[in-house]
């Protein structure tokens, strides 16, 4: 059931014909937004927008699907796995109501983390909308979401990092080169996880072998991802490969999804097979999924929502399989849904912020592509902000520039300024394998050895003309 919401400012009255357009002309500007046509025409409506949004009641959002309950098994999703016991204590609010309340010192971590299941993606996207910057930044540090399979993520206090030496041909060389390069600036303990440049089951077994050996010689306490297509990897682990981690691009609609070539049974399908090989070592939790504002229009599977609305819809489809790391690619799409620098913070602080509130261990691919209005002192401000807000890992890629992908993305140093200026520390397996390696001479201050340790010395050496 769906009805109009109106709004009175002074002598007009504004009309929204339904809880979409409330929602959609209620978000901060983007340029995704206005692609779809959803955006609100001026600054005074959405600003009105917003102050009728803060009235409605969280209740309302269990009766009125954004995206019909019979026609997408992720609005059935969110809805059937709803959970009323853990709703209670909120169940009283309004969205409005609920920001301040996610604000006052009532909402403290263990509070938080108690009404997570009650939370449905649209009541976090909602409020986001009438949320500041800092209000972002501010509930998402209180909301602590922890997860492991050889190292843990999510501490407080930490942030992890994920190695990514991607190559324009899948040279072994070039990738050992980018993980050992990574390796000594303290990079990969979230995972070591390649994009490969040829992306079938072959491929991508010879990439998990490659990383697995890495791993399995130098005992580091991480875990390694191909990011090839969850089909793959199921074929992967059927063949007999080193699967840590299975990987998926999620949108937020069972039509994005489609379009992706999965649905949540194939998720379920390859969840299962990655933990019957029992590879984790202090955890289980087996899954990477990969997000993004802009997916859902792209794929023409948006429903006229607003694409911040379904990037939230998404994490109902992480939250469902206790994924290790779940990152938002914030600017990779393109300035067609994220224009500039301000836009993409933007999202990174909301996407951070709901994730988290959801239980989801978010990180962020802190990135934009050469066409977009941004460059990399916008970055350097959306690292530092997530790093406040205790964003789970970022990425660590050579020079911050990814020669296979194409775009630019935060660096193996920018992962150590980070830790520096913030007083973050890796995960804790992690760190102790720094210090033990003889990469860090003092890992609370986060300073390295000067001399290569002598395991990767010895490696060197061993190659044709190799010298240390």
């Amino acid at each position: 059931m769906t009805h109009s919401y109106r709004y009175t400012l002074g002598s007009r009255t504004f009309g929204f014909r339904d809880l979409a357009e409330l929602m959609a002309k209620a978000t901060p500007q983007r340029s995704g937004d206005r692609l779809a046509g959803v955006i609100a025409l001026s600054a005074e409506e959405r600003a009105v927008a917003q102050m009728a949004l803060a009235e409605v009641p969280l209740k309302t959002f269990l009766n009125e699907a954004l995206v019909p309950y019979e026609a997408d098994e992720i609005t059935r999703l969110i809805i059937d796995e709803h959970d009323p016991a853990a709703f209670a204590p909120i169940s009283h609010l309004t969205v409005g109501d609920f920001r301040n309340w996610l604000l006052s010192d009532h909402a403290t971590p263990e509070v938080l983390q108690s009404i997570r299941a009650g939370v449905t993606p649209e009541m976090a996207a909602a409020v986001s909308k009438i949320m500041r910057n800092q209000d972002l930044i501010l509930v998402a540090k209180k909301c602590h979401v922890t997860t492991a399979f050889r190292n843990t993520i999510g501490l407080p206090g930490r942030l992890s990092t994920r190695l990514q030496p991607n190559h324009p041909t899948d040279d072994v060389n070039g990738i050992a080169a980018s993980i050992l390069d990574g390796l000594l600036y303290g990079n990969g303990d979230a995972v070591i996880g390649i994009n490969p440049a040829t992306d079938n089951v072959a491929q991508a077994i010879k990439l998990m072998k490659l990383m697995g050996e890495v791993i399995e010689k130098y005992e580091i306490p991480t875990q390694s991802c191909v990011l090839t297509h969850v089909t793959n990897t199921i074929e992967c682990i059927e063949a007999g490969a080193p699967v840590d981690l299975v990987f998926q691009s999620i949108g937020g609609t069972e039509a994005t999804n489609s379009s992706f070539g999965f649905n949540l049974a194939t998720l379920a399908e390859a969840q299962q097979a990655a933990l019957s090989l029992q590879r984790g070592t202090v955890g289980n939790n087996v899954m990477y999924f990969e997000t993004g504002q802009g997916s859902a229009l792209s794929a023409n599977a948006h429903h006229g929502l607003d694409q911040q609305t379904c990037e939230a819809r998404a994490y109902a489809v992480a939250r469902k399989f206790q994924p290790l790391l779940v990152n938002t690619v914030v600017g990779f799409i393109g300035p067609e849904y994220l224009f500039d620098g301000k836009e993409i913070i933007r999202a990174g602080l909301e996407d951070h912020f709901c994730a988290k509130l959801l239980g989801v261990p978010m990180g962020c691919d802190v990135c934009y592509t050469n066409h977009a209005e941004a460059d990399q002192n916008d970055m350097d401000n959306l690292l530092t902000l997530l790093g406040v807000a205790g964003c789970s890992f970022v990425m660590g890629i050579p020079g911050s520039d990814d020669i296979m992908l194409n775009y630019q993305t935060t660096s193996f140093h920018d992962a150590l300024y980070a830790r520096r200026a913030l007083g973050l520390k890796s995960s804790p397996e992690f760190e102790q394998w720094l210090t033990r390696m003889q990469i860090m001479r003092d890992a609370d201050r986060h300073i390295l050895h000067d001399a290569l340790p002598e395991p990767f010395a010895r490696s060197l050496k061993a190659l044709p003309g190799g010298r240390a």
